[in-house]
């Protein structure tokens, strides 16, 4: 099939049959969301949802801008914006996306990517630009110091960050008197969207405090939650995409058939009606995020590090092995649930199994090892609040001990075999694993004494103490 049809809107229609197609006329909608940033998640996600919406309203198709790199505008531009979503289930389903009808090169073409964020048909601007392009400071608000925030309060008319190209087509919209767009942040950092704001307008004021003002008492930028394991694509994607649609992708998308979004409820009345193509509406994003972080996160690190020393890849094989099938689920449903309160909008039981059934699919490849990195700085939000809160609710902590214990064993296999340990604390770590010997109790010692990730109220804690101990003695004999 090596001389097959590019896909383009012109081919479209000569895909296989099975191939779900873009249920709306492409030539009647109009774009109504930028997005910066439009790599793999964003063309998973939130051009999915909005491919959906497309169907019922035709005015939020996507002007996407990549403030970088011209490699998505390369392939998509040849393919009229069009790309291939495999969704990665039991069976693998796949769709050709048509939300994006626009890929600007910010650098390139800066006028515009400002006429697109002035333009009063845009009234939603997404972002998907890695916690790293919010350039904040170590507290949480605008760094001024960071090159890209120096050089944009300098040159405020020809920004190069996220920040930058934000403010100005806010000012665009300010001076002639149009509302502000909605500013939704769409990367896992929590409390994004008031984080964003904050630095919006610490930026804005250094340059116009009116303009400022007017972003603080007029902008709408929500909290959100995204999830969704996007692998990479690779040539095997594109041979199979080949395969299944008839036509030549250069650069299609895959993800796991779950996809979530969260938005906080604060659009307003001329939002896009998202929640009408699955995304949850809530005024309490903070909920999701801690189910999240607690069911998905806090096992998946357990998978991740007890998964390792059973010689297991990947969460697929982790979670096949019966052990850590059962020590999943227990952890999940006995101590992890109960110190959870549920939002509006999420049933805890029926997330709780979305999550196993994700662990369990055969077509994602997700590595332990590289969930295992970071340790030191994951396990503290993963795994600590709800030890702690069990704890204080006088409930068992055996299971919950297992995966600060593994995670131990872990580092100190790691060390043993001349492994890397990646984590920001490595050096302290291989001293430390370095000296262990083995024995559960002056090796837990050693590990507790780590005040950055273990405080010192839970780290003297007899109960905390002998659950850790037991645990790693146990992992040391199996």
């Amino acid at each position: 099939m090596s001389n097959a049809l590019r896909l383009r809107a012109t081919s479209c229609a000569a895909a296989l049959p099975g191939v779900t197609q873009p249920a709306y006329d492409r030539d009647r909608i109009t774009v109504g969301v930028v997005h910066l940033g439009p790599g793999a998640f964003h063309r998973a996600h939130q051009a999915f949802y909005f491919d959906q919406l497309l169907a019922k309203d035709p005015r939020w198709a996507i002007c996407a801008v990549s403030l970088k790199s011209p490699g998505v505008r390369d392939a998509l531009e040849p393919q009229d914006g069009l790309y291939t979503l495999a969704q990665l289930d039991e069976e693998t389903t796949f769709r050709i996306i048509g939300s994006i009808v626009e890929v600007l090169v910010a650098p390139e073409d800066p006028p515009a990517v400002f006429a697109r964020l002035a333009a009063p048909m845009t009234r939603m601007v997404t972002l998907t630009v890695t916690e790293k392009g919010y350039c904040l400071s170590s507290e949480g608000g605008l760094d001024e110091s960071h090159p890209d925030i120096v050089h944009d309060l300098a040159h405020p008319r020809e920004p190069i960050s996220a920040i930058g190209y934000l403010v100005e087509g806010l000012r665009r919209r300010f001076l002639v008197g149009l509302p502000p767009y909605a500013v939704v942040a769409c990367d896992n950092l929590a409390d994004n969207g008031w984080r964003l704001k904050a630095a919006v307008t610490a930026f804005a004021s250094k340059i116009d405090p009116e303009l400022a003002a007017w972003i603080e008492a007029e902008g709408r930028f929500p909290r959100t939650m995204v999830d969704s394991i996007t692998p990479a694509t690779d040539d095997a994607l594109r041979d199979r995409v080949l395969t299944a649609t008839g036509l030549s992708d250069a650069w299609p998308i895959q993800r796991e058939a779950f996809t979530q979004w969260v938005i906080e409820d604060v659009l307003g009345p001329d939002a896009p009606d998202l929640a009408g193509v699955g995304v949850t509406l809530t005024d309490d994003v903070r909920g999701f995020e801690r189910a999240k972080l607690r069911l998905l996160n806090g096992v998946h690190s357990t998978l991740a590090y007890t998964g390792i020393l059973r010689g297991h890849e990947t969460v697929f094989e982790a979670v096949s092995d019966p052990v850590l099938a059962k020590l999943a689920h227990d952890l999940m449903v006995e101590d992890i649930t109960p110190t959870l309160t549920a939002p509006r909008g999420l049933d805890l039981q029926a997330y709780g199994e979305a999550i196993l059934k994700r662990f369990r699919n055969p077509e994602i490849r997700h590595l332990l090892a590289q969930i295992a990195w970071d340790g030191s700085q994951k396990l503290p939000f993963r795994i600590l609040g709800t030890l702690r809160e069990a704890l204080e609710a006088g409930r068992p902590i055996e299971r919950l001990a297992v995966p600060l214990a593994a995670w131990m064993r872990f580092v100190r296999l790691r060390v043993s075999t001349g492994e890397k340990i990646v984590d920001p604390l490595a050096d302290t770590l291989v001293s430390v694993a370095a000296a262990c010997t083995g024995v559960a109790k002056t090796d837990v010692s050693a590990f507790l004494a780590l005040g950055s990730v273990f405080p010192a109220a839970l780290a003297t804690n007899p109960i905390f103490v002998s659950a850790v101990e037991k645990a790693y003695a146990e992992l040391g004999e199996s």
